[in-house]
């Protein structure tokens, strides 16, 4: 109990320290114990994947509002919501930024308009992700962050896309927004070697980089239209050669990993696909990317961002293990050993030549001798060893007496803290501790509230609240009051009197223009003046002399003799 309080007062004090001053936040936050899952690479043939576990996490931020809705006990509402996943191996941890929203309610705190403080919902997502970091990283373990940027109204919070007080950022500015909020970690010390990738596909190196983030770190630490997929996967430190679709991880609704089990799908049927765990279409990163511009949501007219952070303790040199060439050679040809490298991590490979990724079978060859399967006879004495004799049951039967259960127990902190796999530090853990199972019910339940308007969303906030802290006892959730002072820009007396005269400079300058703007129109007055008389002259004739008149009578009277014709005698 006394671990979890500490928890929150370390995330309770980060948050009150990015928020605005004097403004109340209510925090939820939801996790589960590290659970073994799939591996996030495919293994490269006759290899058994990594051992995976996942951590997940939700963060759920309310406020007050005083507005008057339906129900009275209805004061509070959602304005952010966000889903991190991690993932542990003994060689890396990855933290993946599944899902993020807002609800748009966030105006209801009255914010001053003229203040150059950041956006509260930036604030929570950057000071989370670094908590995150700060509790799961392990020494000499590389960490990486990752996350896919794509545009769309609503994730968590059903029926906030028709508030119109939310703010929906188009694919581009969606984009931009991530790359600022992660750009302060390529800043952090202490974390060794850091570096940010960010991939779109369809854009060259200098289409990407208007993406990132002005500032010396975005121009030292970024490196635009690039991926590390080959720096973080310890298979290409191993081995010589490894198959393109090995280095791809697979994340939860990410459209790479919906592209690449597309490809395994085509490539399964053939005996390529099953000798060298390679595609036969595909086989380079370069033309994986390349194709990637075309499929899933990448082709639907809109754009999508891949970002990475990627932390080392000994720097980035050598770590993505041969040389280029060695790592993109066709499938028909057949490996060569490659050149020497040095060490970088303490939890890789002992020998420092990679092992061939297609051994030719020699029974000199150590690796090849420790990876033979033992003989069916051993099996079976191995087999008869573990048999135990059954001891038959003799004597009186003494029933049990029942216990009875005065105290509500979690059974789930009963878990090691620290493995080779994982590393679960009671101060990173969420104020509920829930099962896999539990986590994936009250997530469910989110997806199914109603956001549209304010009395739905305070109900709909109540209805979670209340249901996921059933059981625990008491009522969950900290308040968190922010400290952060506003940044408001203060006018000084000289800057007043600069302002001043640049207004009368342009005062003058706009008189100037006025007066200019004044003589076009008298020009034009007397433009128009002539050409009104002179349709005047065409529309009305001029008055004509006697001649003409007498002229004109006379063509009157013979057209009316035309017309009538004159009495006979």
């Amino acid at each position: 109990m006394a671990t979890a309080e500490a928890h929150q007062d370390d995330l309770q004090s980060r948050l009150a320290a990015v928020l605005p001053k004097d403004k109340q936040f209510h925090i939820y936050h939801l996790s589960t114990p590290p659970t073994k899952c799939d591996a996030l690479c495919s293994p490269p043939p006759n290899e058994r994947p990594d051992r995976t576990y996942c951590e997940k996490h939700f963060l759920a931020v309310s406020i007050d509002h005083h507005v008057p809705v339906e129900h009275d006990a209805d004061k509070q509402v959602f304005v952010l919501g966000i889903e991190v996943l991690i993932f542990s191996t003994v060689h890396a941890t990855t933290i993946f930024i599944s899902k993020a929203d807002s609800t748009g309610y966030l105006h209801l705190l009255g914010l001053a308009p003229g203040s150059r403080t950041p956006s509260p919902i930036r604030e929570v997502c950057a000071t989370f992700i670094n908590f995150l970091i700060d509790k799961r990283r392990r020494k000499e373990i590389q960490l990486v962050v990752s996350l896919f940027a794509r545009a769309q109204a609503q994730y968590l919070f059903p029926g906030s896309a028709n508030n119109q007080g939310k703010h929906v950022l188009d694919d581009r500015g969606l984009v931009k927004w991530w790359c600022r909020v992660l750009d302060p970690l390529l800043s952090r010390r202490g974390l060794g070697t850091t570096d940010g990738y960010l991939v779109v596909p369809g854009h060259d190196a200098h289409e990407t980089r208007a993406f990132l983030p002005r500032g010396a770190s975005a121009s030292g630490r970024w490196t635009p239209a690039d991926h590390p997929l080959e720096r973080i996967s310890h298979y290409t430190r191993e081995f010589d050669w490894v198959p393109p679709r090995c280095l791809i991880p697979r994340y939860p609704d990410d459209p790479k990993s919906r592209f690449r089990d597309e490809l395994d799908e085509e490539a399964s049927k053939t005996g390529h696909f099953r000798t060298t765990g390679g595609w036969k279409s595909v086989r380079t990163l370069e033309t994986f990317w390349e194709m990637m511009a075309f499929r899933q949501e990448c082709s639907s007219g809109r754009l999508t961002g891949f970002i990475w952070i990627v932390f080392d303790d000994e720097g980035k040199e050598n770590v993505t293990g041969p040389d280029a060439a060695s790592k993109q050679r066709p499938l028909d040809v057949a490996p060569e050993t490659p050149r020497k490298q040095q060490r970088t991590f303490s939890n890789t490979t002992p020998t420092t030549t990679p092992r061939k990724l297609f051994p030719s079978g020699d029974s000199s060859n150590p690796t090849v001798d420790a990876r033979t399967k033992p003989s069916s006879s051993k099996r079976k004495l191995a087999k008869e060893k573990t048999k135990k004799k059954k001891k038959k049951l003799s004597g009186i039967i003494i029933p049990r007496l029942p216990r009875i259960k005065t105290a509500q127990r979690n059974y789930l902190l009963d878990r090691p803290v620290h493995t080779a796999y994982y590393s679960w530090d009671p101060s990173g853990r969420g104020e509920r501790v829930v099962r896999e199972d539990d986590y994936r019910r009250m997530v469910e339940l989110l997806l199914h509230l109603d956001f549209a308007t304010l009395d739905k969303a305070a109900h709909s906030t109540r209805r979670w609240v209340t249901e996921v802290g059933a059981g625990s006892g008491s009522s969950w959730g900290r308040t968190v009051t922010g400290a952060r002072e506003p940044q408001v820009a203060v006018q000084t007396e000289a800057n007043v009197g600069g302002q001043q005269q640049q207004q009368q400079q342009q005062q003058q300058q706009v008189n100037n223009l006025t007066g200019l703007v004044k003589r076009k129109r008298t020009d034009s007055s007397t433009a128009a003046a002539e050409v009104n008389v002179l349709g005047a002259g065409l529309v009305r004739k001029k008055p004509k002399a006697v001649e003409e008149q007498a002229a004109e009578s006379e063509v009157n009277v013979l057209g009316q003799g035309l017309v009538r014709k004159k009495p006979k005698p």
